[in-house]
């Protein structure tokens, strides 16, 4: 089945340091714009290729910077949706994986919690109205993980997904 191009172009590239290091993701068209100007190389590529009138390029999957860039930390926005994200729409107290789902602050902002994301925490309702102004440990509950705040592999990882295999071992997955 042919591929037009406009759809190609709006493909997403994994975008890696010099150092091999996940930044970003970005379109194949911004991907292959870094390769052109001598910015990046392509380090994986798409079994589709890419056709002018006189050649052929392959479609980059995954690109490296040709310069190192310092990129200071940037958080995550600690927002409902990010939070529902992070922890993959599962309650965190049960494990049920259908809404709807609320946010539940682990240390009760009664009891000094504070809006974090090592506080906060997908549940269902059930779970929610269960804990109420409780502690887990209080009302008799247990997390399944411990909140933390994603970093940029992990934000790539389960916020952006990986549409492509040849991405896998940048993201350190299994294969």
């Amino acid at each position: 089945m042919p591929v037009t191009m406009p759809t190609v172009l709006n493909q997403s590239v994994l975008v890696l340091n010099q150092s091999y290091e996940p930044l970003h993701v970005c379109s194949v068209r911004r991907a292959i714009v870094l390769v052109f100007r001598g910015r990046a190389e392509v380090v994986e590529a798409c079994d589709s290729r890419i056709h002018t009138v006189s050649d052929s390029f392959p479609v980059p999957s995954v690109v490296r910077l040709a310069v190192y860039v310092r990129v200071p930390p940037k958080p995550l926005a600690l927002t409902k949706r990010n939070i529902l994200k992070r922890d993959g729409f599962q309650c965190q107290y049960c494990g049920v994986r259908r809404g709807p789902f609320t946010i539940d602050h682990v240390v009760p902002r009664s009891h000094n919690g504070r809006n974090s994301w090592d506080n906060l925490v997908c549940a269902c309702n059930r779970c929610n109205n269960r804990k109420g102004d409780n502690t887990p440990a209080e009302a008799g509950l247990s997390l399944l993980r411990k909140p933390q705040s994603p970093n940029r592999v992990t934000f790539i990882r389960h916020h952006i997904g990986v549409p492509d295999r040849r991405w896998r071992p940048y993201l350190f997955m299994d294969d």
